[in-house]
């Protein structure tokens, strides 16, 4: 057996807890260990999972919500740390992964398409392999098996980065590819995701424990290899963050999936290369329907 399956997620009474519903609707918050999650969703059709990478809220997903809404079940939610959500200390990604099925059981589905983004990917990764009963399959955009052998980092350079941050900024240069959106991304496209992400918030805390999860995880190739799911990988050929080898290695491992590859698009593929993604995703997802 899979010794990851069967984590279960730690629920504990919040103050000022609210009902599940009111007037019938989902009320946009859950938790998993005293952490309030704060989600929602839209459409109807095939449910989704939609979970963002680090340090971002669920309202960067905007270009999958207006290119999938209309024929799915769209589920968000706010990682521990941003957005409305609450942060922790300290986190792991076991810990995040039960954040995502917390927010499954408050919308009262059994089994969802997994979708996942950078760390958003590799929690989805998780995700299929402690739960797999609980999806219908994994979609991995720009992310990896982050493999035992990888090299290590060290938290306390993660933590300094941050908390100077605001003056890092203002001696960033753009970087190469259209500052990692890719040569090939739309220079509209490019100007509005960075309007979105200027009304993003985070928990300083809580992104750094974030960060500190990703370097104590991993995942071996045994474990990635009995993950039988349905999957589909994304990446971008001019991701900077996660390079594309990563991507390809990763559909490698997984025995049920399929590489779509973006060429001339970076990390945001989902933003450099937003309708295809879209259109990638909606014909996995019907093919995946249709088989089961």
């Amino acid at each position: 057996m899979n010794g990851r399956v069967g984590l279960l997620c730690r629920r504990a009474p919040i103050e000022n807890a609210v009902p599940a519903t009111i007037g019938g609707r989902p009320v946009p918050y859950t938790s998993n260990g005293g952490i309030r999650l704060y989600w929602e969703a839209q459409g109807e059709g095939p449910p989704i999972l939609l979970i963002m990478g680090h340090s971002l809220s669920s309202a960067m997903w905007y270009a999958a919500k207006e290119g999938l809404g209309d024929r799915h079940r769209l589920i968000w939610f706010d990682n521990q740390g941003t957005g409305q959500s609450g942060s922790r200390r300290r986190t792991s990604i076991a810990e995040m992964t039960a954040d995502a099925v917390a927010v499954l059981d408050a919308a009262g589905v059994d089994k969802a398409h997994i979708y996942g983004v950078s760390m958003g990917g590799g929690i989805a990764l998780e995700f299929g392999a402690r739960y797999p009963n609980r999806a219908r399959s994994l979609i991995l955009g720009c992310t990896k098996a982050k493999l035992p052998d990888g090299p290590p980092r060290g938290k306390w350079k993660v933590s300094v980065i941050y908390r100077l941050l605001p003056l890092l900024k203002l001696f960033a240069k753009p970087g190469p590819f259209k500052n990692g959106y890719g040569d090939n991304a739309p220079d509209d496209a490019i100007a509005r995701d960075k309007a979105m992400g200027k009304n993003e918030v985070f928990s300083m805390p809580g992104v750094i424990a974030q960060s500190h999860a990703i370097i104590d995880y991993s995942i071996t190739p045994e474990e990635v290899a009995a993950v039988k799911l349905p999957a589909l990988v994304l990446h971008g050929d001019q991701d900077q963050a996660v390079p594309y080898e990563d991507g390809k290695r990763l559909a490698e491992l997984l025995p049920n999936a399929r590489l779509v590859t973006f060429e001339g698009i970076g990390h945001n593929y989902f933003i450099g290369a937003g309708d295809r993604a879209n259109a990638e995703v909606d014909r996995f997802i019907q093919a995946v329907e249709k088989a089961a």
